[in-house]
């Protein structure tokens, strides 16, 4: 019986650096063919990186793109590769230069996959099914494929391309191949992080095996690209619905095994034309058997998520060291930990800014936390300058600055302090709010809110407390936890005014988070959540903090998403907006009503 020789290239790439991609789809096809691979597969638009968005509007960009395609597919011979890219339809009616103010590319593309070998490109793929749905606006760029399928015989196995958004559709391009005879279906894919995304991709696949009788070979992008975090987690499901092979998470890999068409599929009628790519081989060395990786556990993906999604932003965009502002409380503590763990100690600087209401506790707390990590640390009071401002601004508001004014002053010295530093090291300046208090709007605009990278900009309160007790629990070489028990003992409180704690401001995070659970991830309005057993006077309390904040979240900066529905790409409401469900609607209008 054939068998398949195959290898799935778990790669982390860059957006729009082609040779930078290029060179790393090359050499990962050098290391497949090292192990007798027939035929790598790379992923989703692997030559641009995903998403390259309005790079696309560029008219050189593309003719790039399909420049470096030439290269990859000059470097191919024996092992031939399935590699993601643009293709631009040069027949395109569209005018070069868009169609009415850039809103369009300058002319058709499509989401396409190459399948090279022998030094040439033997066919591409279009693209299907397009997502335009939470983070993803595919149809801003593309066009959906129409063109009939194919099968590709590799060594003896009918092989079916597809991408993505393809394999999630019942009775879509996946099961389609199936049905037609294909031995196993690639899929090509940038499928970014969420909770829970990797045990959902595996149960879904194994819908799409059983509706189309093919094995499926899921070749993942790996990565952080801006908001968006790629954690890998390629796969392959046999026919039966065993797992053949899984890569690791947030790592790069590849992955190589042999598939025959007897596990693949059995032996069926290829119904689909069939297009002769190479010959079986008769005689290798055997393989290994593949590893099968299984997934983290849900705060051990959380928090790898967020050590990439922090690593790959810092170092994708030219920046080396960060500088944190540590307060001695819990949030700054997550992030300078998950910042150490991403960079190194040695590039990460922290500045501990007391002011007059700063307990000792803090400072010291602070500085512990510093020594544990083995980051550098100074201690930079504010209170001279505090003073100072309160001196100008007096004349300015007719009375000294009190109350909010006051609080949110010392909020924004800080932001200067920590600015400063950025400026003069070109340190990136890394945020420490989390999603509890970026929803309700509890931050300071230029102040605490100040910073090119949001770490924990939608991680939940309740969360970050399990995060820190997965970081200090976890096996590594420190003697000690990174993050001090007292830091996760003390009430959280801003310490700006005397005695201050966040319980007077929002309700307690254990009630408060699951509200915005409910409004922000869910979409609830307040019937519904009333409906849900949540109390009303907490209900309206959070979704009038959460409807007020909208202009300032949306000067904050980018960060890491996890949920399904962060602050950012997935959730859009408008800043101007004065739609409030205040009660449920009745099903029909009384009598004598009035539409």
């Amino acid at each position: 019986m054939p068998a398949l020789r195959l290898a799935m290239a778990q790669l982390n790439l860059v957006v729009g650096d082609l040779g930078g991609n290029v060179a790393r789809i090359v050499e990962a096809l050098r290391r497949a063919e090292g192990q007798g691979a027939d035929l790598c597969v790379f992923p989703e638009l692997a030559i641009t990186g995903y998403p390259p968005e309005d790079l696309l509007m560029k008219p050189r960009f593309l003719s790039d793109t399909m420049a470096a395609l030439g290269e990859v597919a000059a470097a191919t011979d024996r092992t031939a590769a399935v590699v993601g890219y643009v293709e631009i339809d040069e027949r395109s009616e569209r005018n070069r230069t868009g169609d009415g103010g850039g809103t369009r590319p300058p002319a058709r593309l499509w989401n396409a996959a190459a399948l090279c070998a022998g030094g040439r490109v033997v066919a591409s793929y279009h693209k299907r099914d397009l997502p335009n749905y939470g983070v993803f606006d595919e149809r801003r760029w593309f066009t959906a494929g129409t063109e009939p399928h194919l099968l590709y015989e590799v060594a003896g196995v009918a092989v079916g391309i597809s991408i993505c958004e393809d394999v999630w559709s019942p009775d879509g391009p996946v099961v389609e191949l199936g049905r037609g005879g294909a031995d196993v279906v690639v899929n090509l894919n940038a499928s970014p992080f969420s909770q829970g995304r990797w045990g959902e991709r595996l149960a879904m696949l194994r819908e799409r095996v059983a509706e189309g009788g093919a094995a499926i070979a899921y070749c993942n992008l790996v990565g952080g690209q801006d908001e968006l975090v790629f954690d890998g987690g390629s796969v392959v499901v046999g026919a039966d619905g065993t797992v053949l092979a899984a890569a690791r998470q947030f790592a790069e890999e590849l992955v190589v095994l042999d598939i025959g068409a007897a596990s693949a599929n059995g032996s069926r009628v290829r119904a689909l034309p069939v297009v002769e790519v190479s010959e079986p081989v008769t005689l290798r060395e055997p393989l290994v058997g593949p590893t099968i990786h299984s997934p983290l556990a849900p705060s051990a993906e959380i928090y790898e998520a967020l050590v990439l999604g922090t690593r790959d932003y810092l170092l994708k965009n030219g920046f080396t060291d960060a500088v944190i502002g540590l307060s001695g409380g819990i949030d700054s503590a997550l992030v300078a930990t998950i910042a150490t763990d991403a960079l190194g100690p040695e590039h990460v600087h922290g500045l501990s800014m007391p002011s007059r209401y700063s307990s000792p506790g803090s400072i010291a707390d602070a500085l512990a936390l510093a020594g544990r990590l083995g980051i550098d640390v100074r201690v930079v009071p504010i209170d001279p300058a505090h003073v100072t401002m309160a001196d100008v601004l007096t004349p300015v508001l007719g009375r000294a600055p009190s109350g909010l004014t006051d609080e949110n002053i010392q909020s924004r010295l800080r932001g200067v302090i920590l600015m400063a530093a950025s400026n003069a090291n070109g340190w990136i300046v890394l945020t420490t709010g989390n999603k509890s208090e970026i929803a309700t709007g509890y931050f300071t605009l230029y102040g605490d809110a100040v910073g090119g990278f949001a770490v924990i900009k939608d991680i939940a309160k309740t969360q970050v407390y399990e995060l820190c007790a997965y970081r200090n629990g976890r096996s590594g070489p420190a003697p000690v936890d990174p993050i001090p028990r007292s830091v996760l003992e003390k009430a959280p409180s801003a310490e700006l005014r005397p005695d201050q704690r966040d319980d007077q401001s929002l309700p307690p995070y254990e009630v408060l988070d699951p509200v915005l659970e409910a409004y922000v991830e869910r979409d609830r309005t307040k019937p519904e959540m009333l409906e849900e057993g949540f109390a009303p006077e907490v209900v309206d309390a959070v979704l009038r903090l959460v409807d007020t904040a909208e202009y300032k979240r949306r000067q904050l900066a980018p960060g890491v998403r996890i949920t399904a529905k962060a602050f950012g790409k997935d959730r859009r409401v408008p800043i101007t907006n004065r739609y409030r469900a205040e009660a449920t609607p009745a099903r029909e209008p009384a009598s004598g009503a009035t539409a």
